[in-house]
């Protein structure tokens, strides 16, 4: 079977990154610090019209945790439709109980929402209590892929649990590993694994072009406010060779 790579972007311009890049697939999002949340109407919009890579935003609609209130979760119903309406190719979404238990009957609800649109889980798989009789769960839903990193800080640091959950899917979904892969650990995640899709952000930093730069303020958290991540077309043709070979 053939190899696939998805691109984690957090924007069009690392989309079409991805898409000239090589890319099949890309889990769209925004605020990648945070692991991910839904992106905005015209970063999708002007995909789907001018793309022709297979386009999967995310549905968070924050960082954090994935236990949502109800006002979260009629946000995230909100979000799905939205999509839909744009013809995305599938979305990528998790939910979670207090107790670290996939949350069964809110993901039914979302399923049979995006339908015809098919539904991945992402990461939140990796915060659950029992990641076997989680994947059990969502074979029994539907769905048809989920994101993991075998629950460590790395797919490479979860190799073990990868390749053990990919026997355990036997083929009735796809375990796709990500979190830190590139293009000196994914030959090994490949061969150790047996797993078909993978996941990488790709990104490099761009240097911001601004001149005058005030040092005393900032907006946010970032270290470096003049610079900025993108996908880098170069770093995706580098991981979709290794996969083709």
């Amino acid at each position: 079977m053939s190899k696939v790579l998805e691109v984690c972007a957090n924007g069009y311009e690392s989309a079409l990154a991805a898409q000239n890049g090589g890319a099949k697939r890309v889990e769209f999002c925004d605020n990648l610090a945070e692991g991910g949340t839904t992106p905005s109407h015209s970063q999708i919009a002007l995909a789907k019209k001018n793309l022709s890579i297979e386009i999967w935003p995310i549905i968070r609609p924050r960082g954090g945790d994935f236990l949502y209130s109800e006002l979260e979760f009629a946000l995230i119903q909100e979000d799905i439709k939205h999509f839909k309406s744009l013809n995305c190719d599938g979305i990528v979404t998790g939910i979670l109980l207090a107790d670290g238990s996939i949350d069964l009957a809110r993901m039914k609800v979302i399923i049979q929402l995006a339908s015809p649109m098919k539904v991945a889980f992402h990461r939140a798989f990796d915060m659950t209590n029992n990641m076997e009789k989680a994947l059990e769960d969502l074979i029994d839903l539907g769905i048809i892929r989920v994101l993991s990193s075998g629950g460590a800080s790395t797919a490479i640091n979860g190799i073990k649990t990868l390749t053990k959950l990919v026997k355990q899917a036997n083929g009735r979904i796809a375990i796709m590993p990500g979190a830190g892969i590139n293009k000196n650990n994914l030959k090994t995640l490949i061969t150790e694994t047996g797993a078909n899709d993978f996941h990488a952000s790709a990104k490099a930093y761009v240097n911001s072009k601004m001149i005058y730069r005030n040092a005393e303020t900032k907006m946010g958290s970032i270290e470096d406010e003049y610079q900025y991540e993108l996908t880098s077309e170069d770093t995706v043709k580098e991981l979709v060779e290794i996969l083709n070979n």
